[in-house]
């Protein structure tokens, strides 16, 4: 079962996902991240920067995977993961900019993009550390429900519910792709070590049933219960149904 840690406060939360972090470049500068998007993040991130502005830490030599990103999108649209990243990260660490993959949903031939993305993460040894969120639905990246536990990266279409969580980013439902690029639940079970994190009440019943609910491919995230390295990090609120973690 996934080890599960409650923060009392966003600083505490972003602390100890940071730490997480900080602690694996420590042992290996040039480690390979697969990083995610979305509002949960966010203070994660934050503290990172201000970690390598202090000189704390330095992500000169590491590598990163973003896990998804929308297709058919120019990569500069404010709603672009790619955006996203840099808005949040990358233009505030050290990071080669050479040495940030993230998968290209703008690409001629996406299947091959695709298979390319896999290669990629297999000629650097795998991901050391895979950070990810969960959606209402129990997504894990954009891996929808009924995904299989082996899929690889591949372009999906969105569900209903995940078009209308990026409704607000794009100025309505109408204008949020349908469809995305994600890296697999199976590339991710692959990761060496998994970061889960949530925050917020209308997380706490999908976080009690990826965390402590059936394995299912109707809750994505619930494969997660099957690795043997993962931590989950809650706050208050999104740990609510969870019994005796208050």
């Amino acid at each position: 079962m996934p080890s599960i840690t409650v923060a009392a406060s966003d600083d505490e939360f972003s602390t100890i996902a940071a730490d997480q972090v900080q602690r694996l470049l420590r042992t290996r500068m040039d480690s390979i991240l697969a990083l995610p998007t979305g509002n949960t993040p966010v203070p994660l991130y934050a503290e990172l920067s201000r970690r390598c502005l202090n000189e704390e830490m330095s992500f000169a030599e590491v590598r990163t995977f973003n896990l998804d990103e929308f297709v058919a999108m120019p990569s500069e649209h404010p709603a672009s993961f790619e955006t996203y990243m840099m808005t949040h990260l990358f233009a505030h660490i050290d990071v080669d900019m050479a040495n940030v993959h993230m998968p290209d949903g703008n690409s001629s031939n996406l299947e091959q993009e695709c298979r390319a993305y896999e290669r990629d993460i297999a000629a650097l040894g795998g991901i050391d550390l895979a950070i990810v969120g969960i959606g209402g639905n129990g997504h894990l990246a954009f891996n929808e429900p009924g995904a299989a536990f082996d899929s690889r990266t591949r372009v999906v279409d969105l569900t209903a519910e995940s078009l209308e969580a990026h409704a607000s980013e794009f100025g309505g439902l109408a204008q949020v792709p349908r469809r995305a690029i994600t890296m697999g639940i199976g590339t991710i079970l692959e990761a060496r070590r998994i970061l889960l994190l949530a925050r917020g009440r209308e997380k706490a019943e999908i976080v009690a049933r990826a965390v402590r609910g059936p394995i299912t491919r109707e809750v994505p995230a619930s494969a997660l219960q099957s690795h043997p390295n993962v931590l989950v990090l809650l706050d208050r609120a999104s740990a609510s149904q969870l019994h005796g973690m208050r």
